[in-house]
């Protein structure tokens, strides 16, 4: 297990998260950048890495997996309502989930997110889901703000939130060394599921943040940054 892996995964989700306490307000379109560029950056190296992994090594089956991790996330959204987006939403006290439902959702979400890490390439994906995590921290302690939640408790939501995707990573390494038994069998197809809610979240992030679906040139600079951050990796490989 590398360490710094666990470090810059937990650090950057609970540090992006306390930051509300310490700034005046939100600022969207900072957080829209940030979001563009973790986004483009996702979406590259799924598409330059775990896709072609994943099918060079499994049956034909694999993409059913893909469209399953992508509806699931779907599903996942119904309860988070787009936190993992960097939405920052009012939501009603009608919603009778929250936090419970928010939570639940966001900790899978992170948890499987850190699945891939133990896979070999994982050096340059580890930043893009630790900068993908620090908008989503964010958000998560605004909306619980809004609903009133003690600071104390939202500092134990946002650690807990924190520690899914090092969980995630950790429970990877067993599962691909087969040391919790014959679970390596499935490795490929846990990462089938990843890989369709990374092209979910990633495309969703990329075009739902935009007025009428229209980049404007600073979205634009950062998703080409985003990009070519990614195939630089990939060709310096």
């Amino acid at each position: 297990m590398e360490l710094w892996k666990v470090i810059l995964l937990f650090s950057a989700a609970f540090l992006g998260g306390l930051t509300v306490f310490v700034s005046k307000k939100a600022n969207n379109q900072r957080l829209k950048l940030v979001l563009s560029f973790s986004g483009a950056y996702l979406f590259a190296i799924t598409v330059l890495h775990l896709i072609p992994e994943v099918y060079q090594t499994a049956d034909q089956t694999i993409g059913l997996y893909v469209i399953g991790g992508f509806l699931f996330q779907i599903i996942l959204e119904q309860f988070s309502e787009g936190i993992e987006h960097g939405h920052i939403h009012a939501h009603t006290h009608q919603q009778l989930a929250f936090p419970i439902g928010i939570m639940a959702s966001l900790c899978i979400h992170a948890f499987l997110e850190g699945v891939p890490l133990s896979n070999g390439l994982q050096n340059e994906l580890v930043f893009g889901i630790a900068l993908h995590h620090v908008p989503a921290a964010f958000a998560l302690v605004m909306v619980l703000s809004h609903h009133k939640v003690s600071k104390r408790n939202i500092v134990i939501l946002l650690f807990v939130f924190a520690l899914m995707s090092p969980l995630g990573y950790m429970l990877s390494l067993e599962l691909s060394t087969g040391t919790l038994g014959n679970f390596e069998s499935y490795f490929n197809r846990i990462m089938a599921l990843v890989i369709g809610m990374f092209l979910h979240i990633s495309t969703t992030i990329l075009f739902e943040s935009s007025v009428d679906h229209r980049f404007n040139f600073k979205k634009l600079v950062a998703v080409l940054l985003g990009i070519g951050v990614a195939v630089l990796s990939f060709l310096s490989n």
